[in-house]
């Protein structure tokens, strides 16, 4: 079994490829391998398994190496390539695509527009919740983070609060316990924030 995890959210590959291989895989430098060495990580088990369970980094560092990847595929070993970028217009993806391999993208969330999160939580301030709650899902469907989105408005929040804003202490207080939901509850995490902003909105 091969997969290819590729794209520029390291972390969110490593995760990924934490749960298809469990804990204890091997981890191997793909960059400094050449082709004869791919014998040796695609086929035959260890001493103390029949399948062995790989992670390789950048092997598409080394064009050599890479371009021998399609003649290990039927590998019983289970193995996931992490890559940061991956030629779709070459040979080698090509044969992955239609060998049916997985092949799948991690993206990097956007970071937000700072002006347009303090612009959506004056709105909910102002009792304008439906128009911040639009406009939160339009930052949504870009694909930016929810977390570092939330983060914002709390930090905006605070600054109210600092400024003298008589409303920022029950705005600070309702972020907070949507803070904790966030954490605990299997609810969308924008969801939860487009309800507290209809709280906020609401004067609850």
């Amino acid at each position: 079994m091969i997969k290819v995890l590729y794209g520029d959210d390291r972390a969110a590959m490593y995760n990924y490829a934490k749960k298809i291989l469990g804990e204890g895989y091997e981890i191997v430098e793909g960059e400094g391998l050449g082709s004869a060495d791919m014998v040796n990580v695609f086929v035959g088990g260890s001493l103390f398994a029949d399948k062995r369970r790989i992670l390789v980094k950048d092997l598409g560092e080394s064009k050599e190496a890479f371009a021998e990847l399609p003649k290990y595929l039927e590998t019983e070993n289970e193995v996931v390539l992490v890559e940061s970028k991956l030629d779709k217009r070459g040979v080698v993806y090509k044969e992955l695509v239609d060998r049916k391999v997985e092949v799948r993208e991690f993206r990097a969330a956007a970071p937000p527009d700072k002006k347009l999160v303090f612009d959506i939580l004056d709105m909910a301030m102002r009792g304008e919740g439906k128009k911040a709650v639009e406009m939160t899902q339009k930052i949504e469907a870009a694909g930016q983070d929810v977390y570092m989105f939330f983060g914002l408005i709390v930090s905006q929040a605070i600054k109210k609060l600092e400024m003298g804003n008589r409303d920022a202490r029950r705005v600070i207080s309702l972020l907070a316990q949507t803070d904790v939901l966030m954490k605990s509850s299997s609810l969308s995490p924008w969801l939860l924030v487009q309800r507290v902003l209809v709280q906020i909105s609401s004067g609850r």
